[in-house]
């Protein structure tokens, strides 16, 4: 591409620099020049503007380059496009680009041109790239997994679903993933082009009360997980008597099967800054911390690339766009406890003090770093305040429940055919979520529950799945919303071994300072594995509810207030399941090694041996042409069930 950037000036007449900051800076980059007049200036931002829409010689090539992709192998596919770009000699762009949400399609490759529809591939390897280049370059698209539109230039389009069509698509709603998958996230150029910083622009224009009463009507919630109106934490902030302020994205993301923060981070890290820009501007704060977990490097790199190039710019710093407002960002890598999720326990470990959290009232919004009022925000609460401020409220508020305005980004794991991360609106049942666009289970398996809210989520059954996905539906069931991680539990899954798996989660991340969470998740973790190993009574159940419900009222933050929401869910939702283990000592999943039995069904067995070499323990022996397992030495690893070429090992209880 070209070394002249929108951001640039574009002759010697413009008056901006980041040390003489032009108000209408942001809205100059694609209608300007505005503080003069030449059809020359605008021309050559037209062309600007062109080419990175559809790249040098009108091809663009968009390769999903998050986290999720890379791992897919991404990156091994970005350098063969450019290999075959540079061999053929054409004039192209290879852009990487964040992650769509359909993660279960990674590698994801789209081909971008003026004379053909915009192509989608999945599952792109290195082997492809010169077939994918070949076809689309001669007009034919009928390889792709997907188009954007339909031209009628080229052929098979009408053999290839639109985009729109999908199931996977349909019903989701694009308001803040909008840029996901679409622009370069290291480039604030293709943000601006795409509409980026419009929001900060209209704010500057704006009184902070103003501001403020834009998100009450906007009726935004926090999307962190409790939900709390993001409004009115602005105002408390706001209304408190302090020389120093202070403002903070949450961006820890500890829940192990949530990743929408850090997806929308790593493909478009500058509506986050912006958002988070705004809310300083609105509390009135000048120092601003972005808090990210070291294990998560890209969304750290490109939140830092963002936090540079906006200060460059002049859209950070002092005196942001001749506003008088003056506010500056640090990124501030964490060590990954999952209790910094917790905003005071986060705080500590910004002043660099242990992540505990500490006894509220005060809140942070009064009393927060270093004892000065402070508001955290999470990403994608930030996300969404770019977007109202760009967009208005009532775009906003089209979206979702009364009580629970907007879309939600929720990530989708498990035993569901299509995983990944997708915005809906809130209020979206849990059904259409899981079966119309996760796709359901794989064939031959079941949905035996749905776990929403992360590790201190509840699971609910399938007679629950028309339940509205919000804040209220969500409590009543006995679950929580959390920052939107939904895990998908199929019949092969033990429930009572699941509630064990994120007890031991909650165990391990709980910091020890009060006694309900510290001894309360022990308890709980030890009376489960009693029960999963055959040594449960019906005592323990009652205990179990006992302690959760104690845990809950007591617990000094909510990672202990929610832990129990595993054991306390599965109880009341799969009382049959736990009954089968303490009375039967009998695991209806097949899954609880201790209640499992294998034995060889010698009228299948053909005596290959295959059993015996796999076994760790040696516990299957010949005999009469045979074989046969000592229980005595069996310790139930189930891998000679696995490898077995007959099905001649049985499995039971």
């Amino acid at each position: 591409m070209s070394s002249w950037s929108l951001m640039d000036k574009c002759c010697s007449r413009c008056s901006h620099s980041p040390e003489s900051p032009c108000p209408d800076y942001v809205p100059c980059r694609l209608e300007g020049p505005l503080c003069h007049d030449d059809p020359r200036c605008r021309e050559k931002r037209r062309r600007r503007a062109e080419e990175l829409m559809y790249g040098r010689g009108g091809l663009r090539i968009n390769v999903g380059m998050g986290s999720c992709g890379m791992a897919a192998g991404a990156r091994e596919v970005f350098e063969a496009f450019r290999r075959e770009v540079d061999r053929r000699g054409l004039e192209a762009d290879v852009v990487p680009v964040g992650c769509m949400g359909l993660c279960f399609l990674e590698p994801l490759v789209e081909l971008v041109s003026r004379e053909y529809p915009r192509a989608l591939y999945s599952k792109v390897t290195p082997e492809r790239v010169p077939e994918i280049l070949d076809q689309y370059l001669s007009g034919d698209v009928s390889s792709a997994y997907a188009l954007r539109e339909r031209t009628g230039r080229a052929r098979g389009e009408e053999s290839v679903p639109l985009l729109s069509e999908l199931d996977v698509w349909k019903k989701q709603v694009r308001w803040v993933s909008r840029n996901c998958g679409v622009i370069n996230p290291e480039s604030i150029e293709e943000y601006v082009l795409h509409g980026g910083y419009r929001g900060l622009h209209r704010a500057l224009r704006m009184r902070p009360e103003e501001v403020i009463e834009e998100v009450k009507r906007a009726g935004l919630r926090g999307r962190g997980g409790a939900g709390f109106p993001t409004w009115l934490k602005w105002k408390i902030c706001r209304e408190q008597e302090s020389d120093v302020k202070y403002f903070v994205c949450n961006g820890d993301e500890g829940d192990p099967g949530a990743f929408m923060n850090r997806m929308l981070a790593e493909a478009d890290p500058h509506r986050i800054l912006e958002g988070m820009i705004i809310g300083a501007y609105a509390v009135g704060a000048r120092k601003g911390y972005i808090f990210v977990r070291a294990e998560k490097p890209l969304m750290a790199e490109r939140l830092e690339k963002a936090v540079e190039d906006a200060r460059r710019y002049g859209l950070l710093g002092e005196d942001i766009l001749g506003s008088g407002f003056s506010f500056d960002v640090e990124v501030i890598r964490s060590a990954g406890a999952f209790v910094c999720g917790e905003e005071t326990a986060l705080l500590a470990a910004i002043e660099g003090r242990r992540a505990m959290p500490r006894q509220r009232p005060p809140y942070p919004a009064t009393k927060g770093l270093w004892g000065k009022p402070t508001v955290i925000n999470n990403v994608e609460t930030l996300a969404h305040v770019a977007t109202i401020m760009a967009h208005g409220w009532r775009e906003f508020a089209k979206y979702g429940t009364e009580r629970s305005r907007g879309t939600k980004i929720f990530c989708v794991t498990g035993g569901v055919r299509r995983t990944g991360a997708f915005e809906v609106p809130i209020g979206i049942t849990i059904r259409e979520l899981v079966y119309d666009i996760a796709g359901g289970p794989p064939e031959g398996r079941r949905i035996k529950a749905v776990q929403i809210g992360g590790p201190s989520g509840g699971c609910l059954p399938p007679h629950l799945f028309n339940l509205p996905i919000d804040y209220e539906s969500l409590r009543s069931a006995g679950a929580i919303m959390g920052s939107g991680g939904l895990v998908v539990i199929d019949d092969s899954s033990c429930i009572v071994d699941v509630a064990r798996y994120f007890t031991s989660f909650t165990l391990a991340e709980s910091c020890g300072k009060c006694i309900p969470c510290r001894i309360g998740t022990k308890v709980l973790y030890d009376a489960l594995t009693r029960i999963v190993e055959g040594r449960g009574t019906e005592e323990d159940l009652e205990m179990l509810e006992e302690v959760g419900r104690a845990m809950a009222a007591a617990s000094l933050c909510a990672l202990g207030g929610t832990a129990p929401n595993p054991v306390l869910s599965t109880l009341r939702y799969f009382k049959g399941e736990y009954l089968a283990h303490v009375r039967e000592k009998r695991c209806p999943a097949g899954v609880c090694r201790k209640l499992v039995r294998y034995t060889i069904i010698p009228e299948k067995c053909v005596g290959c041996g295959a059993c015996a070499r796999a076994c760790p323990s040696g516990a299957i022996k010949p005999r009469d042409g045979r074989y046969w397992i000592d229980p005595a030495k069996c310790i139930r690893c189930g891998t000679c069930y696995l490898v077995c070429p007959q099905g001649a090992v049985a499995k039971g209880w």
